[in-house]
This record gives structure tokens, C-alpha cells and sequence, in this order.
């Protein structure tokens, strides 16, 4: 059996329908359906059972779950302006934490999601190797509660039993639930539909323009693929970058949708909420070298060809994988 965690939402059901393509059918879907896209992102995903994520908490602290060879583990809090430091460390360190030590004592493989949130501003680089991850900055509570975690591996000497994936700024099909932390290529297509324009923020960095912020965007077949590697090959561990390993401005990406769309690009710059001015990342770019070195071989599509298929092969006619 495949345990995963998170298996109604964006990655995780974008996972969900790889296995089945590939045969597996025997998932138990750890989730709480608590949104009508969610629901909606089940509809086609085969699976053997459906937990909600309280339950499934219960019966690993009690040890009363078995027949396992591999959990994934997608859920969590993926909110960026979540306040709620005691929320995150429940959700995102706890709950990792105890699967994590529930897998090592059984043996089982172990997959979890980390995030490039954990690099903060870059001031340190984008490097997942592990010896510096004690250098890293996180510049929200979000990037905390991962980094935290992280943090726990290497002090415990598992990373190399485990594996963690930093994933970068993902978009396409199944993110609709996400409301306000749907990527940007879903918002901007909402956007150009609504208002004929794209509005993007302001830059308060001299050296930004305005929309030339730049971060390294992967479309999620990409991101499964690469999620999925790492359970071909059970003795790889360590902490993995998942991203393009190419750094893209918010311009270049409001472009290609207008040109998905065969509109003219209109680009509207706005203020950045206040809140956030002094947690924002001007520029991300994940060295996937590492991946590399260890044997993944399939081309990563450009931005835009992953926002080409993502606007015209699912937004137009708010399609799901699978439908």
C-alpha cells in the first residue's frame, strides 16, 4: 500500500493520478475533503481508502496501520501569510514528525515536501546540499515550520533514510481550491478573462522594474515526475531542490498566458500589501544539479510550454488532470 497525505489537494492528487497511470490503484488518500474542488479532484483518482488526516494522525501515534511500503507525504499548511506560528508547528512539524518517525521504525520509504520557502531571501544560495542547511533564513513562519523539520532530520542522522523536496513555485491543473495561494498563472488567466489584464507587484527594489521579480516556476507533471524518481529509487535519501533550475520575471510569465490566451499582453503594476513588503523573495532559482547527479534524466518543460498546456488544455474549460 501507498500512504499519501495531502492526495485531494494540487501536488498531492496530481500524484494520485500518476500512480493510478502507472498501476497503483492500492493508495489510502490521507485528506480532509473540506472544499468542493478537493472533492471534485477525487473524481477520477482510484484509490483503496480515504482518511481524514486527524484519524490517520491517530493511527500511526497508536501504531495500528500496517502493510505500508511507502507514504507520501503532501499535507500541510501551504499557506505563506499564515500568523499562526502554533497552527504551522502542528500541521507542518508535528504531524511530519511523526510519520517520519513511524516510517523509520517500520522501515518504510518516506517522501515528504519541504519547500524553497526555507532559502529565504537567497542571501545563502539555493543549494540542497544538507551541510548548509543551518545557514538558512526562512522569512516567514511557513518557511519556519519547514525548515524546522528539516532541521529535526539532520540532527536525528535520517536524511539519508528519508527523502525532502524543496519545491519551488508550482503551478497547473487541480490548484483551484487554493484560493488566495493559487499560482499566479491561474490568478493572472482569471485575470485576463475578467479584465482583459494581469496586475502584478510593484517592485521596492532598485535593482527589480516593476514585474522583473523573478522566481524559478515548474509546471506540477514535472514536479510529480520528479516527486516520483525518488520511489523508483528507494536508496537515495537527502533533501532535493524541485524546480527548473531557471530563474523567469512575473513579466515573462504574464506574457506567455496573454499568449496562450492569443490576447495582447496588458500588465497592470499594483502596491504590494504592506504585510508582506518585508517577507517577499525578489528571486529564486533552485540548483537541481543534485537530481541530476542521481540519475533523473527527463527534459524539464519551459515555462512556456508548461503554461501553454496548463491554459489551453485545462484552464479553458477549468479542467482536472484525469478529466
Amino acid at each position: 500500500m501507498i500512504v499519501l497525505t495531502g492526495g485531494a489537494g494540487f501536488i498531492g492528487s496530481a500524484i494520485a493520478q500518476e500512480l493510478n497511470k502507472r498501476g497503483r490503484i492500492d493508495l489510502i488518500i490521507v485528506d480532509d475533503i473540506d472544499h468542493s474542488d478537493k472533492e471534485k479532484n477525487m473524481t477520477s483518482i482510484k484509490f483503496q481508502e480515504l482518511i481524514g488526516k486527524n484519524y490517520f494522525l491517530r493511527k500511526i501515534l497508536n501504531r495500528d496501520i500496517t502493510s505500508i511500503e511507502l507514504i507520501i507525504h503532501m499535507g500541510a499548511c501551504s499557506s505563506t501569510t499564515e500568523t499562526d506560528e502554533n497552527f504551522l508547528n502542528e500541521n507542518n512539524y508535528d504531524y511530519t514528525r511523526h510519520l517520519a518517525t513511524y516510517a523509520l521504525e517500520k522501515n518504510i520509504r518516506f517522501i515528504y515536501a519541504s519547500s524553497a520557502a526555507t532559502y529565504g531571501n537567497g542571501e545563502n544560495g539555493y543549494s540542497d546540499d544538507e551541510s548548509k542547511l543551518n545557514k538558512l533564513k526562512p522569512l516567514n513562519l511557513y518557511g519556519e515550520s519547514k525548515h524546522k523539520f528539516d532541521l529535526w532530520a539532520e540532527s536525528q542522522g535520517v536524511l539519508d533514510r528519508i527523502v525532502g523536496l524543496k519545491y519551488f513555485n508550482i503551478y497547473g491543473p487541480n490548484e483551484y481550491h487554493k484560493e488566495n495561494m493559487q499560482s499566479m498563472v491561474r490568478k493572472g488567466f482569471t485575470q485576463a478573462q475578467e479584465k482583459n489584464k494581469i496586475q502584478l507587484f510593484k517592485s521596492y527594489r532598485k535593482e527589480y522594474k516593476d514585474g522583473e521579480q523573478e522566481r524559478d516556476f515548474l509546471y506540477v507533471k514535472d514536479a510529480v515526475s520528479m516527486t516520483l524518481f525518488f520511489m523508483a529509487n528507494p536508496n537515495i535519501g537527502g533533501i532535493f531542490n524541485i524546480g527548473s533550475g531557471q530563474a523567469r520575471s512575473w513579466n515573462d510569465l504574464a506574457k506567455y498566458i496573454f499568449k496562450a490566451m492569443n490576447r495582447e499582453p496588458q500588465i497592470q503594476y499594483i502596491s504590494m500589501p504592506e504585510k508582506i513588503i518585508q517577507q517577499y523573495q525578489y528571486h529564486t532559482c533552485a540548483d537541481i544539479q543534485k537530481i541530476f547527479d542521481t540519475g533523473y534524466i527527463k527534459p524539464i518543460k519551459s515555462l512556456e510550454e508548461g503554461i501553454t498546456d496548463y491554459v489551453r488544455n485545462y484552464l479553458v474549460g477549468n479542467k482536472r488532470l484525469g478529466s
